[in-house]
């Protein structure tokens, strides 16, 4: 049975500085949530510049523009700045030095602070901590002696990461001995890292809600998420939880976003420890893999809920017209597309990329449930 739990309604706040239609939206990102972003831009009248190293980028297969270059180059970044009225971003891993000097010329949303917070792992636990929310317990690792004195405070196992650019699983990996403490300490660089103690949790869910440029805020109701080797498999949607754990999310969710002063969609996600209360394990101030069934039930996707944020129009409807599940297809599973197209009651999204690799995420569908 669905949860008694719909997320509120968005506020309802106009604001006076929108970006006017047919103008340009920089997005730094060419994957495919760049991608889906461009197509959301699209249908709301703006044109889009991507700005990617990759020239086989699948952003710009819908983008009016694709600057191949980094992020960091000056010349680039110049030019972006040049063509763009607003600019955001599809990941967080952008040189926050780079979006400082962007902000200079033009309004960037997510800031240079809702970056700075969220790249590095340590920082972003502090914060939350700072913010009076709960994370697993964490320590900074410099050398292996403050390895095996930190392992001694959380029962002598935990996870070991990389303080920054692990995704899927990337960058990071579980000790339970002094061994392999060592191996692990070795393999991910010997230094910039952190550990985290170990969660006996239920379940993990999240949430994906947006902040306005004025401090309006609307939420999605939160998904219920299953991964396998670190990569996220499905959101199931409504979370079968009790419905005043889903609202403690959501509330917990506008107060990080309001502390980080945060402007577009960002998520996230919480560990559910013995069904009765939350644990913030990480925040991504950006549009999210867990939040890509609103596409497909919702009136206002994420992407284009995003997009209304950073263009400073009014925040969209969050409801949900239907329940579903949200699946990935990572790298072999596109060989299910001519099997999935012949489902009733399914939405599917390809990501344009040629190449299959293994871990490479390839597309998603989206099972509607219909009512009973």
């Amino acid at each position: 049975m669905s949860p008694k739990f719909h997320a509120p309604m968005p506020d309802r706040v106009t604001t006076t500085i929108a970006m006017p239609a047919n103008a340009t939206l920089g997005i730094l990102g060419g994957g495919q949530l760049g991608r889906m972003l461009a197509m959301a831009a699209a249908r709301l009248g703006y044109k889009t510049i991507i700005l990617d190293p990759d020239s086989a980028a699948p952003a710009a297969q819908v983008a009016n523009q694709h600057i191949i270059a980094g992020f960091d180059d000056p010349a680039a970044l110049a030019d972006l700045a040049k063509a763009c009225s607003r600019i955001t971003l599809e990941f967080e891993n952008v040189p926050v030095g780079c979006i400082e000097w962007l902000e200079s010329r033009l309004p960037v949303y997510p800031s240079s602070r809702s970056l700075a917070n969220t790249q590095d792992r340590l920082t972003e636990k502090r914060f939350i901590n700072s913010a009076g929310i709960a994370t697993a317990p964490f320590f900074e690792i410099s050398d292996l002696s403050s390895l095996g004195s930190a392992l001694s405070m959380i029962n002598g196992n935990g996870i070991l990461k990389t303080r920054r650019m692990g995704y899927d699983g990337k960058g990071q990996m579980f000790i339970a001995s002094p061994q392999e403490a060592a191996n692990a300490f070795k393999a991910l660089g010997e230094k910039d890292l952190i550990v985290e103690g170990l969660v006996d949790f239920t379940c993990e869910i999240s949430v994906v809600a947006a902040r306005g440029v004025s401090g309006e805020f609307a939420a999605h109701d939160p998904a219920m998420n299953f991964h396998e080797g670190g990569i996220l498999r499905r959101s199931t949607v409504p979370a079968p939880l009790d419905g005043s754990l889903l609202a403690q999310a959501v509330v917990a969710t506008r107060h990080i976003a309001d502390a980080l002063e945060h402007v577009g969609v960002l998520a996230v996600e919480f560990f559910v420890v013995a069904d009765t209360h939350l644990l913030v394990n990480e925040i991504a101030p950006r549009v999210h893999n867990s939040g890509h069934w609103t596409e497909a039930v919702c009136p206002v996707s994420q992407f284009e809920q995003h997009v209304r944020a950073v263009c400073g129009l009014p925040l969209g409807s969050t409801a949900r017209t239907a329940d579903c599940i949200m699946e990935n297809l990572v790298g072999e599973d596109v060989q299910k597309v001519p099997a999935l197209l012949g489902e009733d009651n399914l939405m599917l999204h390809l990501y344009g990329k040629s190449e299959v690799r293994p871990g490479r995420k390839m597309g998603h569908f989206t099972r509607i449930i219909p009512a009973a």
